[in-house]
């Protein structure tokens, strides 16, 4: 039972110091009044401490000159008592002794009627007169005669001698100042005199001093910390307030200011804030404005294109149709009229997409999906396309890979990396890997063509970008396929990388969570060549890595690849 309070115990004491730190690590007030309070007691302290020691010395100075000087006193009356004494037989001399050892009253400031000093006389080491016997005030002062001090008095007769040490009074234990001197005894030879003079008034004085030290340091810490905690107060309340409107800011509530109050510093500080906040409303709703006229632009256009398209198309269907019976100029032009029109078909199938992602209005329905079937139908439709540039695919399954997905988003993902690949792995090989882990499941296209330039990688994933604009299209994209491909990576919470590096090809990589809601460790490919610790090492070359996730959705780590340099989809 014991051990399990002691547990408990333990517990709580741990769960406070992880409390207190956690107050540390957020709170400036508590950081600044902890700080203020322990160098106003380190501060105190030291103070305090150098006083009572000054304090001290004076004393013990002061009752050591004092009781010097009664002991010089006394010790010349004892003579004066022995060298005047009418009669020196030992009874006489003894009687003489005991009236000199009565009790006797100090001369500092005691209580009045105080017995404070007291006399001890005793024989001198190689005296060889008969003995008077020890005088003494009280019965056991002989006892509490210091060594040393009798030494010292036993080579210096001719002056007095001085020691403090702790004798016992009335069962306490008190330091004292004791002094010795040497006197002689008519007919009886030389007897050391010792007079000790307690210092408990000085003792209760010092006990004052320290309790005062104590109570008025712990009265000027606690002042210290209710004057740092009030002063904190009002640096800091204004700063909690910028920083609360801050995060309403930040969840949208533009229209939030601070309270400006003064002239003073803060005073100023609400102002600029107010201002920031001011500028930033309006430059926030000229961009929304803008978007949203974008939106509608690109969205009205693409419906509005629909309908003579439709006609178009249906002419230039009868058209190529008919192409064997008009020359050859004329059948040339029906062939590529009807080429650029399915790719103006796909651009205009794109910027819908688009405007429904810029609009917020796409829907998923996520089921459980096998990746290597998806790649593998996305590899059979491309391959004709690979054989007309020469270019060879190749798939590498190491494991099953089912994650929940939209199957025809992903597939889509998919076609664009290995058109993309295709159109630039200048004849090279193509390596397509699929794979899975604990968290993740991914695929990584990689071609070995002309790779990316530095810088290039910034620009990677924007609409209608293109690394080269001198290198015509050979597969017919539109310059959007990265762009939505990214867009629907961030509906399934899923990262989309890429590296490349001049010369050497580049590589994209997909990865999915294996269950919805739960963030991605690591991917199961790699990115890179050498990129040895399976997608978390930092890839030689240029890359850009991309973590992406759906909004309201748990953030997904982001991978080590520094966001520097990568391939695009229109390189």
């Amino acid at each position: 039972m014991v051990h399990e309070l002691w547990r408990r115990i333990e517990r709580l004491g741990v769960r406070c110091a992880a409390a207190v730190a956690r107050l540390w690590r957020r709170s400036l007030h508590f950081r600044v009044v902890v700080i203020t309070v322990f160098l106003g007691t380190f501060v105190a302290l030291g103070l305090g401490t150098y006083m009572y020691q000054r304090i001290g010395s004076g004393l013990t100075s002061r009752a050591t000159n004092i009781a010097e000087q009664q002991a010089l006193s006394q010790r010349d009356y004892a003579q004066s008592q022995f060298n005047n004494a009418p009669r020196t037989d030992i009874a006489s001399l003894r009687a003489i002794g005991q009236q000199v050892a009565a009790p006797v009253t100090g001369t500092h400031p005691q209580e009045a009627g105080e017995q404070n000093d007291r006399v001890v006389i005793k024989r001198s080491p190689g005296n060889t007169f008969p003995s008077l016997g020890t005088f003494f005030t009280e019965a056991g002062d002989a006892q509490q005669i210091p060594a040393g001090l009798q030494s010292a008095v036993e080579k210096d007769p001719r002056h007095a001698q001085l020691q403090i040490a702790t004798v016992r009074v009335d069962g306490k234990q008190v330091p004292a100042v004791i002094v010795g001197a040497r006197i002689v005894i008519p007919n009886a030879g030389n007897y050391d005199f010792y007079l000790i003079s307690p210092m408990s008034a000085e003792s209760q004085m010092l006990g004052i001093v320290r309790t005062t030290f104590l109570l008025g340091g712990l009265a000027l810490t606690l002042l210290l910390a209710g004057i740092a905690y009030l002063v904190t107060r009002m640096v800091v309340s204004p700063v909690r307030d910028a920083a609360h409107v801050s995060e309403r800011l930040t969840a949208g509530a533009l229209n939030e200011r601070m309270q400006v109050t003064g002239e003073d510093d803060l005073a100023r500080l609400a102002t600029s804030f107010n201002a920031m906040a001011d500028s930033l409303q309006r430059q926030i709703r000229q961009l929304e404005d803008l978007s949203q006229l974008q939106q509608r632009f690109t969205s009205d256009v693409s419906h509005e294109l629909r309908t003579p398209l439709t006609t178009i198309r249906m002419a230039s269907d009868m058209i190529h149709a008919s192409r064997d019976d008009f020359a050859a100029p004329v059948a040339r032009s029906a062939e590529l009229l009807s080429r650029e029109l399915d790719r103006f078909e796909t651009l205009l199938t794109d910027l819908l997409e688009i405007s429904r992602f810029d609009a917020g209005a796409t829907a998923t329905a996520h089921e459980p999906v096998d990746l290597r079937d998806v790649v593998a139908r996305v590899v059979d439709g491309c391959e004709s396309l690979a054989e007309t540039q020469g270019v060879k695919l190749r798939m590498h399954s190491r494991r099953e890979a089912v994650a929940p997905m939209d199957a025809r988003r992903i597939e889509r993902i998919v076609r664009n990396l290995v058109t993309n690949a295709i159109e630039h792995a200048e004849h090279k090989p193509v390596d397509i890997t699929v794979a899975a882990n604990n968290t993740a499941v991914a695929v990584a296209v990689r071609d070995y063509g002309v790779g990316l330039r530095p810088g290039d990688a910034d620009q990677v994933f924007n609409r209608f970008w293109r690394a080269d604009p001198a290198r015509a299209r050979t597969t017919g994209g539109t310059g959007l396929g990265l762009s939505i491909s990214l867009e629907d990576a961030r509906l399934h919470d899923g990262w989309l990388q890429a590296w490349g590096e001049p010369g050497n090809g580049a590589c994209f990589r997909l990865t999915l969570p294996v269950r919805a809601g739960q963030p991605i460790v690591r991917s199961p490919v790699t990115l890179a060549p050498d990129d040895s610790s399976v997608g978390l090492a930092m890839p030689k070359g240029n890359s850009l890595t991309i973590g992406t996730r759906a909004a309201g959705a748990s953030p997904a780590p982001t991978p080590p690849p520094t966001p520097t340099k990568g391939p695009g989809g229109g390189r």
